[in-house]
């Protein structure tokens, strides 16, 4: 089981953001990737269309020998995760919004959460905010539109740009100090982000957090692949793949196919 693969999947490509933190921080580690980018995105399904397209994502990373999964999209974790944990008997891996250190360290009373609508209207994110930022300004505000121009590799859109706009313009005028990336997609649009909130405000994203628990749970459970080689890294999607070639492009050992699923 050591030498099996960390599964990782997401409504697409934006999950490759946490997938790059795992495999910087496990470099010996084999993935397999699933990005799903025809169902994407997630956050306008239903909570029971959402569980669905989970547990068929985990079954076919748990056929390709899948040693544990990360769920490398925030509607998904929020929605479906305590499902997935019930159903296999393999760890899964969740993200979800950063709420708590950003509300704990904002100085100004003011966070921003940029997130699809599927993860601000989960159980789970109305429980964290309500136990780590009952007594701060929470702004939430649905990405909508975000995660199909980044799928079709429009970062640096005329139409990126005026939807960034318009959804972090109403978080500057309320003075945040924080803003907490709440979908995997949005690492992506960090330099267009930083170009309109400027340097002051601290970007949140849960990379680094999922990177560090997936080695924490490897290590418990004895599964940490032993191998001083490199890993070698499959990835998959149900779409077409040229957005997915573009932004993996710098990682090596990687192969990448058009798969039906």
């Amino acid at each position: 089981m050591k030498d099996n693969p960390i599964g990782v999947f997401d409504s697409g490509v934006g999950g490759t953001s946490i997938w790059k933190e795992i495999i910087h921080r496990l470099p010996n580690e084999n993935t397999l990737y699933l990005a799903d980018s025809k169902n994407a995105p997630y956050g306008n399904k239903s909570k029971q269309e959402i569980i669905d397209i989970c547990l068929k994502n985990s079954e076919i990373l748990i056929n390709k020998g899948a040693k544990i999964i990360v769920v490398a999209c925030n509607t998904a974790t929020t929605n479906a995760i305590d499902i997935l944990r019930k159903t296999f008997d393999i760890p899964f891996i969740g993200i979800e919004p950063a709420i708590k250190p950003a509300a704990l360290a904002t100085l100004t009373k003011a966070i921003g959460i940029l997130a699809t609508k599927g993860t601000l209207s989960s159980d789970l994110f109305h429980k964290t905010a309500k136990e780590f930022a009952s007594n701060i300004l929470v702004i939430e505000q649905e990405g909508t539109g975000l995660v199909p121009l980044i799928e079709n590799n429009l970062v640096d859109s005329i139409e990126m740009e005026l939807l960034l706009q318009k959804y972090l313009k109403p978080m500057i005028s309320h003075n945040i100090d924080y803003l907490v990336l709440g979908c995997s997609h949005y690492p992506y649009l960090i330099p267009k982000i930083r170009e309109i909130i400027g340097n002051k405000v601290t970007i949140i994203d849960s990379g680094f957090a999922v990177a560090k628990q997936t080695e924490k749970i490897l290590s418990e459970q004895l599964l940490l692949n032993d191998n001083i080689t490199p890993g070698e890294h499959y990835l998959m999607s149900n779409s077409n793949i040229n957005t997915l070639n573009h932004l993996v492009k710098e990682i090596d050992n990687t192969t990448i196919e058009q798969v039906n699923f």
